[in-house]
């Protein structure tokens, strides 16, 4: 079999922790994700995926993180079957196949052309309306291309920490003014957690740099009329924190107990 040899580097080289974190979880027995995609995408591609030091533990919490947004994002077009998908800096994510939509919603995965152009290659297609566009999210332009007859649920995954603080705040502020309403489902850190940043192995082996803080999520409030924070999910509240070894659950419970610590990183959940 011909292996994809992986020449990204910075922020796009670190959507291969993710998978391999999600290709990892779906050899556990306690799979909370089962993304056989993730491990088929992975026997294909030449990489040195140790570089990322993914633990078994690590990899719980990248499943734990995907498993959330999921059932946001299913519950958002269980409840919006018309609905339109936007998913953003999707990298080597097999969301859409995952939770395989009815062919009445609108799936848009966009993440760099030569990105996409990875994915076109190692990933099968899901069936129904789906579409992939190349481009940065920064770039003018697509997002306005698309049509804005539907309410809209805008997913991006590891996506808020590697923006700069207007790009992000722009973004929003985009989506939220071309869409009719809907759902802004990411995580997010704070500015303790874009200082730890190089004690994260993917950013750090990578060369990529970590920006924009969220310290306080209803900010983002403010960025266009009728956005509502609906939930914000600490890494210790998290569904699946039973799957985590005995030290992996210390480590999260102790973060959560430490005030400094538990804002670190979050799931926010906003309506607009």
């Amino acid at each position: 079999m011909e292996r994809e040899k992986i020449t990204l580097t910075g922020a796009p080289e670190t959507m291969l922790a993710t998978l391999y974190g999600r290709a990892l979880d779906s050899r556990s027995p306690r799979s909370l994700l089962h993304d056989d995609a993730a491990f088929e995408a992975v026997q294909r591609i030449d990489y040195d995926f140790h570089r990322m030091r993914m633990t078994s533990a690590n990899a719980a919490q990248v499943a734990m993180r995907g498993k959330q947004l999921d059932d946001w994002t299913e519950a958002f077009i269980t409840r919006n079957p018309g609905a339109t998908v936007l998913h953003l800096a999707c990298g080597l994510d097999t969301r859409a196949q995952r939770l395989a939509p009815p062919p009445t919603v609108r799936w848009v995965d966009v993440d760099l052309p030569e990105v996409v152009d990875l994915r076109n290659r190692l990933l099968r297609a899901p069936g129904g309306d789906y579409r992939t566009i190349g481009t940065s999210v920064t770039e003018d332009g697509w997002l306005e291309q698309l049509p804005a007859d539907r309410p809209t649920v805008a997913v991006f995954e590891g996506l808020s920490m590697y923006l700069r603080e207007e790009e992000g705040r722009r973004l929003i502020r985009r989506i939220t003014e071309h869409f009719p309403g809907g759902e802004l489902l990411f995580d997010a850190f704070d500015s303790l957690g874009i200082r730890l940043q190089p004690l994260i192995p993917a950013v750090r082996n990578s060369g990529a740099t970590l920006h924009w803080a969220v310290d306080d999520p209803r900010q983002i409030e403010q960025l266009h009329e009728g956005v509502k924070l609906l939930r914000s999910v600490r890494a210790h509240e998290l569904p699946g924190i039973d799957r985590l070894s005995a030290l992996a659950r210390f480590g999260v419970w102790a973060m959560g107990r430490t005030p400094r610590l538990r804002n670190s990183w979050r799931i926010l959940r906003f309506r607009y």
